[in-house]
């Protein structure tokens, strides 16, 4: 046969060069590694989508189970990871387009709100006279400058419109890509679903190996560490996003809609929501608010957001993965700083 002079070639190598089996298995792990390092580098710029759905199958594996039993009582795998992809898209998507959908109409209340600057100036707020000490002198500033049409016309021409219509042209841009990570996501979801059971045996069995039953315990607690992260952020941000924006409503905010809706976005990035409702209440004492019920505004955003992200957020996270407050703490924030969002989630 033809392979017995390449068996004699291939032993005669491995005689003159002395390959043993403990350094053939030396050679394939760093050859393993080489190949693992250069295909992060080639797939660099969709680590973040890919480690986004990663992180998405895990947190909802549970729910994902029940679909498939509802699904051809769970013989139809390939369906059922179909199906709740698009469900998961959409979920996602929803969110994002009630957000583009409140952004359009606020611009148009906004293209008419700086006519009515260039025509009538920014009048001045009943408040503001009634501050202790600078009252008076803001107020007088306040007419010089920002009530006055004509200085008003100045401070507006001062805005460059080329580099708006550069900004906005590169947030086009930025736009497109994410939807293009978006996709890739989705795509990454989809097998991660279908063949979801055999990569958690496959991982479990390579922890084994490498670390032995420890290893095995370490890997299943990562993936309910970040199960119970996801949920615990989701469902803090939620309830702090409703929770404001009832506030909202009953103070009177402009475009409470679309502030509830960035509330609850930003609730899930240290310290975001408190630049959101930030925003309402100045835009409340803009659009002519009281003083007093903007200040009771504020504090009532801020009590609900020490109460969820120091209470329940902490108590639901470390409950769910038994880990220590300090841990969920220093992992949250430590996550952000060293990996933007995508820590919060994959670095507990």
């Amino acid at each position: 046969m033809p392979s017995g002079p390449r068996s004699d070639l291939r032993a005669t190598a491995n005689e003159t060069l002395a390959i043993g089996p403990g350094t053939r298995a030396v050679a394939r792990t760093v050859f393993t590694i080489l190949l693992v390092l250069l295909a992060a580098w080639v797939a660099s710029d969709l680590l973040p989508a890919l480690g986004w759905a990663v992180i998405i199958a895990i947190a909802v594996w549970p729910i994902y189970s029940r679909f498939t039993m509802l699904i051809a009582g769970g013989r139809a795998p390939a369906l059922a990871a179909f199906l709740f992809t698009l469900l998961t898209g959409l979920v996602l998507l929803v969110p994002v387009i009630l957000t583009v959908h409140q952004i359009a109409q606020g611009s148009e209340a906004f293209a008419h709100w700086i006519n009515q600057l260039r025509d009538n100036g920014l009048p001045v707020p009943s408040w503001l006279a009634q501050l202790p000490i600078a009252g008076e002198y803001i107020d007088q500033w306040w007419q010089s400058n920002l009530s006055n049409p004509r200085a008003m016309v100045e401070w507006l021409r001062g805005l460059n419109i080329e580099s708006i219509t550069a900004w906005t042209s590169a947030l086009g841009g930025v736009l497109l890509h994410r939807l293009f990570l978006f996709l890739v996501m989705l795509i990454a979801i989809f097998p991660l679903l279908r063949d979801g059971s055999w990569l958690a045996d496959r991982a479990l069995a390579l922890a084994d190996i490498l670390l032995g039953g420890p290893g095995e315990r370490l890997a299943s607690k990562i993936a309910d560490a970040t199960r119970g992260t996801v949920n615990g952020t989701v469902v803090v941000a939620l309830l702090e996003g409703a929770i404001i924006g009832v506030g909202y409503a009953f103070a009177g905010v402009p475009h409470a809609v679309l502030l509830t809706v960035l509330t609850v976005a930003l609730a899930m990035v240290p310290f975001g929501a408190w630049v959101a409702f930030g925003v309402a209440t100045l835009a409340l004492l803009l659009s002519g608010g009281d003083l007093l019920v903007a200040l009771g505004l504020l504090g009532y955003c801020a009590i609900a957001m020490l109460i969820g992200d120091n209470f329940i957020q902490p108590g639901l996270i470390g409950g769910t993965t038994r880990l220590p407050f300090l841990a969920v703490m220093v992992g949250m924030f430590g996550g952000v700083a060293s990996f933007g969002l995508l820590g919060r989630f994959s670095v507990l």
